[in-house]
């Protein structure tokens, strides 16, 4: 148990500091940056309660937040994450699929569940996200266009790390 626990505290300190330092300041064409702190959320073990989920989606997004000077928009964006993730999970396999202590990733479900895993939940954050930062119904298909080049950004950065740093069977 306390192994999990110290591997997720590594794993956000990990990924919350390499978006801060390095993919914050990756701007692909002007518009397009990966977030790939979201693979702190996205990896949670499934047992994991929902109001820790909450919490974690929320101080995760805070401390974005606080390092990339944007106030409160990544905390909203993340809490909601988090908050339809057991939903997400449900739509995408039935939950006998799941074994005790197992962690969503490649490995261990496979690149079609993770990917629809990763797309559906970095939709929900993005479209929050980019959406609360604009702000404007003149600019909804801009921000539309925006935002979904940004999750297809995302999501390729997350699977890429998914490949590299998870051992395979």
């Amino acid at each position: 148990m306390s192994n999990i626990i110290i591997k997720n505290i590594l794993r956000f300190i990990v990924l919350v500091m390499l978006q801060v330092l390095v993919f914050n300041n990756i701007h692909f064409f002007d518009f397009m940056t990966p977030y790939i702190y979201l693979l702190f959320i996205l990896m949670l073990p499934f047992e994991t309660p929902k109001w820790l989920l909450l919490l974690t989606g929320f101080f995760t997004g805070l401390t974005v937040d606080i390092f990339s000077n944007t106030i409160g928009l990544h905390a909203i964006a993340c809490t909601f994450m988090a908050y339809i993730r057991p939903w997400t999970t449900t739509i995408i396999s039935a939950k006998q699929e799941y074994e005790p202590g197992m962690q969503p990733g490649i490995k261990n479900l496979g690149f079609r569940w993770f990917l629809s895993y990763t797309l559906l939940l970095t939709a929900s954050h993005h479209f929050i996200l980019f959406y609360l930062e604009i702000f404007k119904v003149s600019n909804f298909f801009l921000t539309f266009y925006r935002a979904s080049l940004n999750i297809v950004f995302t999501t390729l950065f997350i699977v890429l790390i998914q490949y590299i740093f998870t051992k395979t069977k």
